[in-house]
């Protein structure tokens, strides 16, 4: 290899198997808050050929029609008969009450588990976010509304991508070294005219907007094993929380293990996680860093964080025990008090879209915990 850094992020389409299942368990969360803002859910999903399963623990003050939710789900990514899978499988509902036994923790402000939680911010793009992860998920974006849309006719809902940058030795990007692109299909359409079609009007539009260089990509592989007619469930099967790592930062910074999707606010997986994101990208909006990743950690029925440790990898311009001491001050990261400022149960945008194509760095949505609105107040204190 070349005297390079190769890095390396994916993305999944909103028809991956595992996708649907944290759409589903989305749709239900979104369902309880909509009319019970205070739900406590804990939803869970599993789907393979012909059915979904639907599990955990509820409790809410509302009637969630789980069935149409979930058919209502799969007509809308795409799923229609003849693909193995479509909006006619069955469903099984096995949701139960919450336990009380964590009702008393969360009843009093704590959090609703133990766990650690990472976010952070680059300077990499203008939202702040790894060029390897928002090239991926921006070629997934694509093609599936171009598939949904008819423009791409043979296209189905299930894909990946996968993009390798080459970074110089001073941490630069140099160029797009390699792209990986693999789309469910009609079983009609020829593999000349898929790449073709992925290459010219999926991927290349997306490496120019993002001022990278398509001629200097060294190797494309779009579709390599040759056939992709089986897809979603139906070849393969789906669960909740298996795409932490594309829901998030693509591995390029750390992550505590806990997934978001089906879990109310309470659950700091989720709700800490946003925070650390909010945070770190203030932190790097104040240009007090190049690159920042935030580490919460929070303990059972307690109020405030165990931990909170901040990480500049060298690019910052005060000393992290200070810039630690000033997040603790600007932000309150409380469990009710990243639900109150992040507006977690407000209804203002749909958890289930998130769980589509991403919980950090999406500029489509107004996300609070994208907001640099904290930069004027962490400038202050230093």
């Amino acid at each position: 290899m070349e005297n390079k850094i190769f890095f390396t992020s994916e993305c999944v389409s909103p028809g991956h198997p595992d996708k649907i299942a944290d759409q589903v368990s989305d749709a239900v969360l979104d369902a309880c808050i909509a009319e019970d803002p205070n739900s406590r859910v804990a939803c869970e999903v599993f789907c393979t050929t012909g059915q979904v399963v639907v599990g955990g623990e509820i409790t809410t003050n509302t009637y969630v029609d789980v069935q149409k939710i979930v058919r209502d789900k799969i007509e809308e990514i795409g799923y229609k008969q003849g693909m193995g899978f479509d909006s006619d499988c069955g469903v099984l509902n096995a949701i139960h009450s919450q336990s009380p036994d964590i009702a008393m923790g969360v009843d009093i402000g704590g959090a609703g588990d133990q766990g650690i939680m990472f976010g952070g911010a680059v300077k990499e793009t203008p939202e702040l976010m790894p060029l390897a992860l928002v090239l991926a998920r921006e070629i997934i974006v694509k093609y599936t509304r171009m598939a949904r849309s008819k423009e791409i006719i043979w296209g189905r809902p299930d894909a990946k991508s996968q993009v390798t940058l080459a970074y110089n030795k001073n941490g630069t990007v140099d160029h797009v070294d390699t792209v990986v692109v693999s789309v469910q299909h009609n079983p009609e359409v020829s593999q000349e005219e898929i790449h073709e079609t992925i290459i010219e009007k999926v991927v290349k539009p997306v490496l120019e907007k993002y001022k990278m260089n398509p001629g200097r990509v060294k190797h494309y592989h779009i579709n390599p094993t040759g056939r992709f007619v089986i897809g979603g469930p139906h070849g393969d099967a789906g669960l909740t929380g298996r795409k932490i790592i594309v829901d998030t930062y693509g591995g390029y910074f750390r992550h505590g293990g806990g997934a978001f999707s089906g879990k109310d606010p309470s659950k700091v997986d989720r709700s800490a996680a946003y925070a650390a994101r909010w945070v770190a990208k203030n932190i790097v909006a104040a240009e007090l860093a190049e690159k920042c990743e935030i580490q919460l950690s929070y303990a059972i029925g307690v109020v405030e964080p165990t931990s909170i440790k901040v990480d500049t990898f060298g690019t910052g311009k005060i000393e992290e025990v200070k810039l630690a001491e000033i997040v603790q001050k600007v932000f309150d990261l409380s469990p009710r008090g990243i639900e109150l400022a992040l507006e977690l149960r407000s209804g203002n945008f749909k958890y289930q879209d998130l769980a589509a194509f991403g919980h950090i760095g999406r500029t489509d949505i107004d996300l609070p915990w994208e907001r640099t609105n904290k930069v004027e107040a962490i400038k202050k204190l230093v």
